[in-house]
């Protein structure tokens, strides 16, 4: 079978070596990624070796992100209101 030589960032190998499974290819991960209509249950228990920490850390950013957004959305209804 033909091969492709793909460049990517350190960081971006990390993640794509992160969903690795036990016995899988660098190519079936790809294919499997890429794959379209795929099934929510393909998720079930996706985050549950995911350490405290570090989801607690996550958990934080999106909720500053949260407070962020409501803040634009009241200052642009108090512009819209002038």
């Amino acid at each position: 079978m033909p091969v492709k030589t793909v460049t990517l960032s350190e960081d971006a190998y990390a993640a794509l070596a992160a969903l690795k499974r036990e016995g899988e290819s660098f190519s079936e991960v790809v294919r499997r990624l890429a794959r379209t209509g795929r099934s929510l249950l393909e998720f079930a228990g996706a985050w549950k070796d995911f350490p405290s920490e570090k989801m607690d850390r996550y958990l934080a950013f999106l909720e500053a992100g949260d407070r962020q957004s409501r803040a634009k959305l009241a200052r642009e209804l108090r512009r819209g209101r002038k």
